[in-house]
């Protein structure tokens, strides 16, 4: 997966821009940071719920998810370009998106 394919997934969830966060390209919803590119690590920047859910995506799936020690114990996660399929990829932006958007945002996009 390419950058601007993420981007276009993540322009799907309403009032989602790609902007950037400390000079590095992001998405965000409403200004609040759902992912990013960490050209150092190669890798996308996704926005968790927990650290919990970091250890967790890591340990489970090793081949897509890691860490570097900058973000130990930062609710985010580093996904692999390569590895990050269209599905998975489509559902941690949501989980982002809901995490960050306001709830009257969330509560009108379940509405339909």
């Amino acid at each position: 997966m390419k950058w601007d394919d993420l981007v276009a997934l993540a322009k799907e969830l309403p009032e989602v821009a790609e902007d950037a966060s400390h000079g590095r390209p992001a998405i965000k919803v409403r200004g609040k940071f759902m992912a990013g590119f960490n050209p150092n690590a190669k890798a996308f920047v996704l926005r968790l719920a927990s650290v919990e859910e970091q250890d967790f995506l890591c340990e489970v799936a090793p081949e897509i998810y890691f860490i570097t020690p900058h973000y130990k114990g930062y609710p985010a996660v580093l996904a692999r370009p390569a590895k990050l399929g269209k599905k998975e990829a489509r559902g941690r932006l949501e989980k982002a998106w809901r995490l960050q958007a306001p709830k009257s945002l969330v509560k009108k996009f379940d509405a339909g």
